[in-house]
């Protein structure tokens, strides 16, 4: 169990050389890290690192149209190379298996495995086949997502997550992959992030597929969670070897001062970008506070949809950046108040390892019915340079380290967390940001697709070779 993992050995101790324990990254020798059934991989998601949008019959996606449009990306850029990982994927493995990386996290391009009358495509899911066949036989724990963002085009057209049709067509595709890639996957997530898919692509037009209305982000989330709810039994029945589960962004909110005011502001940050999500899942009910927040924005719920969406669950994603400090605004609820003097990333978002342990422990005191958890996503950008074939990451290595620490903290305070998976395994598209915002533990060269390993994965690699070692 989680809670037993801080007793280290003294063999173990021994194992851990007087030149790792000065080292930048590696744990201490009571860390929970040090646990050899803790996974720590890295994570990818497909229109960020596949390219190949036109080839091999791949449908478009609404990240496709979006990203096409004047001013919705920065600089212009798409993912129509991207890292052109579809066609580099088996170099790509290499170097993952020859960070000792013991886990891969990646999505499947909805677009690029089922025709519009829902019909397979060969050559996209030959594609994910060979994939996750070479993981397996590199030993590595394979992680797929199916929704990483990446709806087709033509299901939006039909109105995409707003139209409830988009959930039963969510469950034609996971029946596909699940039937066609059995035995293969270790761990299915069915969506990726939906508070971005619904916020963000519904609620403010930030992302694809770029709507803004309040009530129509409440939808899509519903449609989303039901998508999910839907698929997981068809998941168990055509994969029941593999873990089932679904991955959420959480976002720590604090308050700008001890008011009640600013504190009521703090819960109401989380309850809009946690529990709407989590307590559906969890509590098979929508948090009321949402909509006092959010007033005239409740879906349309029909009978047996919570009870469908809190189907339970295998294990809960997390993915985990950074916090938000907000003080009250009145009928707003609450207005973001950036700190000065913090340390921040390429992003502006602000370092706050303590947020990820704090929500962590929040939660299990939270839900009773709280599933084992991966981080399935932490990292941070930095404009990474290539100086003499090297890439020092100093920030991103402080930043992991202290993380990683959160963590720990969060095993032994009695969260049952299993693994942890670096974003990103490399540079890529990230979003409305384009390519100039570097998520990666490996550098891209986008003009010539040369990868270099930064010194951040070299540090990850050599933690993995000690454990590994140890007795």
């Amino acid at each position: 169990m989680a809670n037993d993992a801080s007793a280290v050995s003294d063999a173990h101790s021994q194992a851990v050389s007087t030149d790792s324990l000065a080292d930048p990254f590696t744990p201490p020798a009571d860390s929970s890290l040090w646990r050899k059934n803790f996974l720590l991989g890295a994570a990818t998601a497909s229109y960020q690192i596949e390219g190949a949008v036109n080839e091999d019959c791949r449908l478009p996606s609404i990240w496709d149209t979006f990203s096409a449009i004047p001013g919705k990306v920065l600089a212009g850029d798409t993912g129509a190379v991207a890292c052109d990982h579809y066609h580099r994927w088996e170099a790509d493995i290499d170097m993952l298996a020859s960070l000792g990386l013991e886990g891969y996290r990646l999505s499947i391009a909805w677009p690029r495995v089922m025709d519009t009358t829902g019909a397979p495509n060969r050559k996209g899911l030959d594609f994910y086949k060979r994939l996750l066949n070479r993981l397996k036989e590199k030993g590595i724990t394979t992680f797929v997502t199916l929704y990483h963002w990446d709806l087709p085009q033509h299901l939006e057209d039909r109105g995409g997550w707003l139209n409830r049709d988009t959930a039963y067509r969510f469950v034609d595709y996971a029946d596909l992959m699940s039937r066609e890639l059995a035995g293969t996957v270790d761990a299915w997530a069915t969506l990726n992030e939906p508070w971005c898919s619904a916020y963000l692509g519904y609620g403010n037009g930030h992302h694809a597929p770029g709507l803004a209305d309040g009530r129509f982000a409440t939808q899509a989330m519903h449609h989303l969670l039901l998508a999910h709810g839907l698929a997981i039994p068809v998941l168990r029945a055509n994969d029941p070897a593999s873990q089932k589960g679904i991955v959420a962004n959480i976002g720590r909110g604090t308050p700008n001062s001890d008011s009640a005011a600013d504190q009521r502001a703090a819960h109401l940050f989380e309850v809009q970008h946690n529990a709407w999500i989590l307590d559906p899942l969890l509590k098979g009910a929508y948090p009321q506070e949402l909509f006092e927040l959010w007033p005239g924005t409740e879906p349309l719920v029909l009978d047996g949809d919570l009870q469908t969406i809190s189907a339970p669950l295998d294990f809960l994603g997390i993915n985990y950046y950074f916090r938000s400090n907000v003080a009250s605004d009145g009928a707003h609820g609450f207005r973001e108040v950036p700190l000065e003097g913090v340390e921040r990333t390429q992003m502006g978002w602000e370092v706050y390892p303590d947020g990820l342990r704090d929500l962590l422990t929040g939660f299990n005191r939270t839900y009773r019915n709280l599933p084992p958890i991966y981080i399935t996503e932490n990292g941070m950008a930095s404009d990474d340079k290539v100086i003499d074939g090297h890439i020092d990451d100093t920030q991103r290595i402080s930043f992991l380290k202290r993380h990683l620490a959160a963590v720990d903290q969060a095993i032994k305070a009695g969260v049952d967390i299993r693994g942890y998976f670096l974003w990103s395994l490399m540079d890529n598209f990230e979003w409305a940001f384009g390519y100039e915002r570097r998520f990666g533990v490996v550098h891209v060269d986008y003009s010539t697709q040369k990868r270099t390993v930064k010194r951040s994965a070299e540090l990850v690699a050599k933690f993995l070779k000690e454990r590994k070692a140890q007795v």
